[in-house]
């Protein structure tokens, strides 16, 4: 199998994407994620996105303010967690206290977007994009609550959610297919690590040239490709986990359900015995009954009209 000639979007955002040189390629995947043009003014310093480097399987991120004063805060995260979605609210949450001053106005606090591109099976859905905001909704009415004629001028959106952070989920594990979008010639690289020639998304031009492993010291290319081992291991520690554990699912299940099955017999058998025997019971009554009133002189027709048994029914119990 050929080797990948292009370093892995993780790894370039670690090492190499923070470089003002090589902002455009961030920008490219911004722009066409957002579908208009992002510009990066700078990349920031918060709490939420310093690097520990002692931690190989950490989510990477890079804290980027545009043109607009606007943040982005994009994370790739290699691990399963399955608390993901309430550490995105934190992330942003601490962002929104960091960047807005002691005593200034709410109106000061910046828009935030989030996007996270995940390795691993985030929630239940079959996309490979998912995008969350803010909005109000009439309980009664259903109507989405607007903002005044006044707060659009004032803050210069349209709608309340424009002043609310979003996110935007990327799952790479969910894309296996050819790329029909620039959108998904992003997806593309970032699942497989490789850059067709024929890509024309913002961006890939240049990480085409950028990002080329030929390009690596020696050095940076033994930190690289532990880097992508230790990724593997990760993935197959997941997988194993997973594995292992549908197997004791099944196992489980499987003897829970012969349990069940026979629970289900023995009330089964407990309840046609209870009908069964109820139903001797009265007929051994009847017999009894009939053969008291032939003792006591009872005609088999007044027997009959007692028991609403037939002349027959009577003569054949007796």
């Amino acid at each position: 199998m050929e080797k990948k000639k292009y370093i892995r979007f993780d790894w370039a955002m670690k090492r190499m994407l923070r470089d003002k040189s090589n902002y455009v390629i961030l920008e490219g995947l911004l722009t066409t994620l957002f579908k208009e043009k992002i510009t990066i003014n700078r990349l920031l310093e918060s709490e939420s996105n310093q690097e520990d480097e002692l931690d190989k399987y950490n989510r990477v991120d890079i804290l980027a303010e545009n043109s607009r004063g606007e943040l982005f805060i994009i994370e790739v995260q290699n691990n399963d967690e399955y608390a993901y979605f309430q550490r995105m609210l934190f992330g942003v949450s601490k962002l929104v206290t960091e960047y807005i001053n002691r005593g200034e106005g709410y109106q000061n606090i910046k828009k935030i977007y989030s996007v996270n591109i995940v390795y691993f099976d985030l929630g239940q859905g079959k996309d490979y994009l998912y995008h969350g905001k803010t909005e109000f909704m009439g309980v009664n009415t259903g109507e989405i609550l607007n903002l005044s004629p006044f707060q659009r001028q004032k803050f210069n959106v349209d709608a309340v959610s424009e002043l609310y952070p979003e996110y935007y989920i990327l799952k790479v594990n969910d894309f296996n297919e050819k790329p029909s979008n620039l959108l998904e010639e992003w997806m593309y690289y970032l699942s497989t690590g490789d850059i067709p020639q024929d890509s024309t998304a913002p961006g890939l031009s240049e990480a085409r040239e950028k990002l080329k492993l030929a390009m690596m010291s020696k050095g940076e290319l033994s930190a690289y490709y532990r880097h992508l081992d230790n990724t593997v291991i990760l993935r197959d520690n997941i997988y194993t986990s997973r594995g292992e554990g549908l197997l004791e699912g099944r196992e489980m299940g499987r003897k829970e359900g012969m349990l069940e099955g026979m629970l289900k017999g023995m009330e089964k058998g407990f309840t046609e015995g209870m009908e069964k025997g109820f139903t001797e019971g009265i007929k051994n009554a009847k017999v009894q009954m009939i053969k008291n009133l032939k003792s006591a002189g009872a005609s088999v027709e007044f027997i009959s009209d007692v028991t609403g048994l037939t002349k027959e029914d009577v003569d054949e119990l007796l």
